[in-house]
Order: C-alpha cells, then sequence, then structure tokens
C-alpha cells in the first residue's frame, strides 16, 4: 500500500495558476507511476497528467496540454502539478494517484480543491 498527500488546492482567478504536490510513503514499486485525477461536480472522474518516476515519461489529457506541467522530486517521493492559464472548466476535485503502471489507480490521495472563478 502507498499513501498519497496532497496539497496544493485552492481558489484562483482565471488565467492563475496553482501547483499542487503529492508525496508518496510506501512501496516505491507501487507508486512507478503517479498521476493527477479531477472530478467536477455531476462529472465523471478523469485523467490528467501522469509521470513515470523512474524514466520521466509523461501524459496528459487534451484538455490540459500546454497549460498543466506535471513533474517529480524523487529524493522527496513527491510529484507536482503546475496548472496555469486556468479556466473555470479546471474547477474540480483534484485526486493523486499512484500504481505500477500509467494511468495509476492503485493507490488514492484524499483529495484537494481547485476552484477557478472567472
Amino acid at each position: 500500500q502507498v499513501q498519497l498527500v496532497e496539497s496544493g488546492g485552492g481558489s484562483v482567478q482565471a488565467g492563475g495558476s496553482l501547483r499542487l504536490s503529492c508525496a508518496a510513503y510506501g512501496y516505491a514499486y507501487l507508486s512507478n507511476c503517479m498521476g493527477w485525477f479531477r472530478q467536477a461536480r455531476g462529472k465523471e472522474r478523469e485523467g490528467v497528467a501522469a509521470i513515470y518516476v523512474d524514466g520521466g515519461s509523461t501524459y496528459y489529457a487534451d484538455s490540459v496540454k500546454g497549460r498543466f506541467t506535471i513533474s517529480q522530486d524523487n529524493a522527496k517521493n513527491t510529484v507536482y502539478l503546475q496548472m496555469d492559464s486556468l479556466t473555470p472548466e479546471d474547477t474540480a476535485m483534484y485526486y493523486c494517484a499512484a500504481g505500477p503502471l500509467c494511468w495509476p489507480d492503485n493507490s488514492w490521495g484524499q483529495g484537494t480543491q481547485v476552484t477557478v472563478s472567472s
């Protein structure tokens, strides 16, 4: 089992930026891939970005390409999601996830709310 601790959510105006952090604790092989998902009210959960922490390969949803950047700090077992040019459509609960393969779905964080106002 991997424990994931998220931070960095909040409220921002459209066009602004936020950075989410996710620290992983537990068996490293269970967090070979780490990613971010989001779920807006009334919508299904969707994958936003994911990264293989041992190789750096990244994956993005089309809706965030060019605006969001996922990165890692292996020394801290932490993954970041830099979100720029935010729009109200990005408003959602954001969840960190980890697993052996991308897109990960083995372990989940508690979620952090991101709210973008127009």
